[in-house]
């Protein structure tokens, strides 16, 4: 059996297990009843004729060139895109409610719903003579009927004709219908369209308009006579589609070609190539590009446009005011952008809480931007020194003016009026990040002091880009002008810091970072006429550096600028060294105490003056020494200078009981400095002549010091530490009277009652003092010398550092050295500097090595 399509559809709506039991009963297939179900469903899907354009076949082919050419943004004719192929809610869909006014046409189907005594379902087809064929009823003619008649007419032929029975009427699947589309289409032809389809649904199966085609002229046409103009632009600018009617059978619609364009560009919503209409005004064309954006420049409007020459003339209109613009094809319009910088506007940068712009109005003062010092103003802000940049002129020259915060909250200095356009810098009282930091970690103890943290990271983020826009400098200038401040007059070296800091160890609103860019603007505008407007502070103040010449700078503005004295400065006699160029270049040196020129400035300061605060006379820091051992009161000493060793010694009290005062080790930074230069020298010394006694040795030669030998000793040298050791006898008198220097250091050892023999002997010991022995006693002592020892040269170096010879006599008469020797003593048996062919230098290095480790020790034990 083959079911209906309504059994179909009641088939579906059973369970699984029924529809297998029933199709098993009745012989159905289906696999083939789902084939045709999706069949069915397959062909009432419409598919557009027309498929997407590709883009590709729009543009030129992209050469490998020209992809790193730099492109424009080309205008764009406006709405051609909308229909260009792509699916849009304008294509109709079939299960959109039919309205009433819909005329039916042959090859659609009238679904009827019966109920009442009967329940029916039909689903008629019109035929081609216009009939409506309904079951056990007689056809009707319903061609030509609207949806709304034929409602109408079913209801009261089924009333009539079958008594008890009411009829509900819709439409099914309706006939396509042919339509033609032409002129400037993507893809004119002929084409199968929905009943319900409307001249929007006819442009997007033909592909939509052609580049040349318009869109504000497209005519429907009907049996040869004009249905409608339908303008695309009241649909796609104002939303309205009264005039996108419903086409019939055998319409056409005529896309003509588009007569007259007009482009519009710049800072407008909507940038494009707009088609012209006659009617058309400025108002329907600012309609067309949505308006003017805020920045526009409204006053200054660009038109270009042929004249009747056909010749390309430029046009200013100010749209701002009534104007007598007409558009006319082919008129090019630009909109081009107001001004960036900031009109009546005072600009705060630095060490505040609120960096930004802020309004400006005439009248206005340094008080009425900082209201309230504390929640204005970070921590870190310098309340000494502060600077207003002020324009002068219009190519953006500038003039700076000095204040102090301070000095106006206590009402010190009168209040300075504000000028439009100001931009006041505050900088910090710290010049590096390490201590502005740490101030602020001291201070962080809530969420509000911590987000106060946060306004210091508002410079790297926004003020520094605006104000080096303000100031006229880009960033890649104003590291190019860094090196030329330095450059500003003949006396470079009060320019330069004492020491090396890296740029990111300044802090972030530091004089270094905030006054770079000032200083690199006023050495851009310097002319001969007008020389830059710096000065430079030297000497003993916190800030020393260039600085701006602020109106009216003198003395204490620079002392401000650099922020302050330090303790050493002397300010009885302040020098003022001045540039001057008289035929020639000239330096002048005024001299004046500056501490009245605080209170009663009398010299102003000019282009590349330079500022001089020399420190104290005798000034030093604090001077201290160090004293370890036999002592009374050891420890560490602060001194004068010129204090001498007698003064220490009487200071700790003297020595005690116990103290080995012949022993006693001095040690002095500066001579440490000194030995650690010549143990560098020594050891290239004896590389050097090393290699040059490999190459020169006799090929007869037998006796010479193997490499690892050598190797060992070079070795050992280079990893000796310097002590700085002055050898020194408490009891002489020219010890007593030495002048002490900050870092000495005075160690008093215990009394020792031993000898020690170190060197090129068999058993290197210490061996308790006998004054009864010799030098070759205590040698016998440590097992005699090795075979590479030197005889000749052994050496004693004293308790208290000095070496001394043993007496001359032969090395082995009995007591022919008695006496020589001292507790604490050390005999040294040096390397015979002949087994290496004669290099006399090892000698040396031994003593430096045997001599610096010996005191070296005796230190280490006191220390501990």
């Amino acid at each position: 059996m083959t079911p209906s399509k309504q059994q179909i559809e009641q088939f579906k709506k059973l369970p699984k297990a029924q529809q297998e039991e029933l199709a098993k009963r009745y012989g159905i297939d289906l696999e083939s009843l789902d084939g045709k179900t999706k069949g069915n469903q397959q062909k009432n899907e419409k598919k557009s004729s027309i498929l997407p354009r590709d883009q590709k076949d729009l543009l030129e082919e992209e050469t490998e060139e020209d992809k790193y050419k730099p492109k424009l943004e080309e205008l764009k004719p406006f709405g051609y895109e909308l229909f260009a192929g792509e699916p849009t809610t304008f294509m109709p869909s079939e299960l959109a409610a039919i309205p009433d006014t819909y005329l039916l046409g042959i090859g659609d189907m009238v679904k009827i719903n019966l109920y009442g005594k009967t329940n029916e379902e039909h689903e008629v087809q019109i035929d081609r003579e216009g009939r409506l064929a309904i079951p056990n009823l007689s056809p009707i003619h319903v061609i030509g009927l609207s949806f709304k008649e034929l409602k109408a007419l079913i209801s009261k032929k089924i009333a009539e004709e079958m008594i008890g029975v009411q009829a509900f009427v819709s439409m099914g699947e309706l006939n396509p219908m042919r339509i033609m589309v032409v002129g400037e289409a993507y893809k004119p032809g002929s084409y199968t369209v929905s009943p319900l389809a409307t001249v929007t649904h006819a442009l997007f199966v033909s592909g939509g308009v052609s580049d040349n085609g318009s869109l504000r002229k497209i005519q429907v046409k009907r049996a040869g006579e004009l249905v409608t103009t339908f303008d695309l632009y009241d649909l796609l600018l104002f939303g309205d589609s009264s005039d996108d009617v419903v086409l019939k059978p055998g319409d056409v619609v005529f896309i003509p070609p588009a007569a007259k364009k007009i482009k519009v560009k710049g800072e407008v919503n909507r940038q494009a190539i707009f088609e012209l209409k006659d009617s058309d005004s400025l108002d329907s064309v600012l309609a067309m590009s949505g308006g003017f954006k805020a920045n526009a420049n409204k006053s200054k409007v660009v038109v270009s446009r042929y004249n009747g020459d056909g010749k390309r003339i430029t046009l200013n209109y100010n749209f701002t005011q009534n104007t007598s613009y007409k558009p006319q094809n082919g008129d090019e319009i630009s909109v081009n952008a107001a001004s960036t910088r900031f009109q009546n506007t005072v600009t705060v940068v630095g060490a505040v809480t609120s960096p930004g712009h802020y309004e400006w109005h005439q009248g206005k003062t340094l008080k009425d931007v900082f209201s309230a010092p504390r929640e204005d103003l970070l921590s870190i802000a310098d309340f000494g020194y502060s600077l207003i940049i002020r324009e002068v002129n219009f190519k953006g020259d500038i003039d700076i003016l000095q204040f102090s915060l301070q000095d106006i909250f206590d009402g010190k200095s009168g209040d300075i009026a504000l000028s439009s356009n100001d931009t006041i810098v505050v900088f910090s009282r710290y010049q590096l990040r390490e201590e502005e930091e740490q101030l602020l970690d001291n201070l962080a103890y809530n969420k509000e002091q911590l987000k106060l943290r946060e306004n210091v990271k508002l410079w790297e983020q926004f003020e520094r880009d605006e104000f080096l826009k303000y100031i006229g400098l880009k960033e890649d200038e104003l590291f190019e002008l860094e090196e030329e401040v330095k450059l500003i007059t003949s006396i470079d070296a009060l320019f330069e810091e004492p020491e090396e800091i890296e740029e990111e160890d300044y802090a972030v609103f530091s004089r270094q970072k905030l006054l770079t860019p000032i200083v690199a603007k006023l050495q851009r505008q310097a002319t001969p006429t007008e020389p830059a407007k710096l000065f430079a502070v030297n000497g003993q103040v916190k800030f020393p550096g260039v600085y701006p010449l602020a109106k009216q700078a003198n003395f204490q503005k620079a002392v401000q600028a650099a922020g302050g004295f330090l303790e050493a400065a002397y300010l009885e006699q302040v020098e003022l060294t001045r540039v001057v160029y008289n035929d020639g270049k000239q330096v002048e040196h005024i001299q004046f105490n500056g501490l009245d020129e605080l209170t009663a400035p009398t010299h102003a300061l000019t282009s590349k003056d330079t500022v001089n605060i020399f420190p104290r006379p005798n000034w030093q820091d604090r001077l201290q020494v160090k004293v370890v051992g036999e002592v009374k009161f050891p420890g560490t000493y602060t001194i004068k200078r010129g204090e001498t060793m007698e003064s220490l010694l009487a200071r700790v009290g003297g020595l005690n009981e116990f103290a080995h005062k012949e022993a006693a080790i001095f040690t002095r930074e500066s001579i440490k400095r000194k030995e650690t230069s010549q143990i560098q020298r020594l050891t290239q010394e004896l590389r050097r002549d090393i290699i040059t006694n490999t190459f020169q040795k006799s090929e007869t030669a037998n006796t010479s010091m193997p490499y690892e030998d050598m190797d060992k000793i070079l070795k050992d040298l280079s990893k000796v530490e310097a002590l700085g050791r002055l050898v020194v006898n408490l009891d002489k008198r020219s010890t007593q009277t030495l002048q002490l220097e900050d870092g000495d250091a005075l160690y008093i050892p215990a009394m020792q009652d031993s000898v020690s023999v170190i060197g090129e002997v068999n058993l290197a010991a210490t061996h308790l003092f006998d004054p009864s022995k010799s030098v070759d006693d205590y040698i016998k002592a440590s097992g005699g010398l090795k075979q590479k020892a030197d005889d000749e040269r052994i050496y004693i170096i004293k308790a208290n550092g000095s070496v001394e010879l043993p007496s001359s006599g032969t090395w082995f008469a009995v007591n022919s050295n008695a006496g020589q020797l001292a507790p604490g003593d050390t005999i040294v048996v040096p390397l015979d500097a002949q087994h290496i062919d004669s290099l006399t230098l090892w000698s040396t290095a031994t003593q430096i090595i045997y001599q610096l480790g010996l005191a070296a020790a005796s230190i280490a034990t006191l220390n501990n």
